[in-house]
């Protein structure tokens, strides 16, 4: 799946010299919690989310240091927080460094942009032009969109061979002797494992396969050490 696939089209932006006023009602009349921030022509300049508004001197929010870390702290950045918490345009609180996204990106590129700059939205660009944003709850319609795909109705046999192949595919499940057998959509987990870790394991394999309606666990725990087999719980 790609960017392009979950992104908001036409996201609502907000002009760079706009007023704070300006960035803050339409988020909140908009629902969100971040505004692209564009210039006269229409371009990415920044972004400004509800982060940039914490640190006010209207709401005596703004950041207090003790008489040691004042002297210690560079004019400069003294100087940067103070037009952060007193600024009245959009350009003055702004990001100006912004991480964007193509809408040919694979999802997983999002999720690991999001996760590296601790973000939770991306602009999306296409030939220097903002085309959409993916924030984390496009994310999360997707993740929706596709369980209920998984839902539709498949057969027993179809299902059964999916998660023999899924486990397969990881070297936890050859541990022991994990097998599956599956009627009417529920699957019966049976055998044996070596780590209660690898029964949370093998459940959660099956019960992401499409088809899955509920999982039996019969699996039985053997003490690595001792070779005693503990019965199913």
């Amino acid at each position: 799946m790609l960017v392009r696939d979950i992104m908001t089209l036409a996201p609502v932006t907000v002009k760079a010299t706009a007023s704070v006023e300006e960035a803050a009602s339409l988020m909140l009349n908009n629902r969100i919690s971040g505004l692209p921030v564009v210039d006269d022509d229409g371009a990415l300049v920044g972004i400004v989310s509800e982060g940039d508004f914490l640190r006010r001197g209207e709401l005596e929010t703004q950041r207090r240091r003790s008489c040691l870390l004042e002297f210690l702290a560079s004019r400069g950045k003294l100087a940067g927080e103070y037009v952060h918490a007193h600024g009245r345009k959009v350009e003055e609180v702004m990001t100006s460094s912004v991480t964007t996204i193509s809408p040919q990106s694979p999802i997983a590129d999002a999720v690991e942009l999001m996760e590296r700059d601790d973000i939770k939205r991306l602009p999306v660009v296409e030939d220097d032009q903002l085309i959409g944003i993916v924030a984390r709850s496009d994310l999360l319609r997707a993740l929706l969109s596709v369980m209920a795909v998984k839902q539709t109705q498949i057969a027993d046999a179809q299902i059964e061979a999916a998660i023999q192949t899924e486990l397969a595919t990881h070297s936890w499940s050859r541990n022991g002797s994990i097998t599956v057998a599956v009627k009417d959509g529920v699957a019966e987990l049976s055998g044996t494992i070596f780590d209660e870790r690898e029964r949370v394991a093998a459940k959660v394999a099956a019960e992401n396969v499409p088809g899955v309606k509920s999982v039996t666990d019969q699996l039985t725990w053997i003490d690595p050490y001792y070779g005693v087999a503990v019965p199913v719980p």
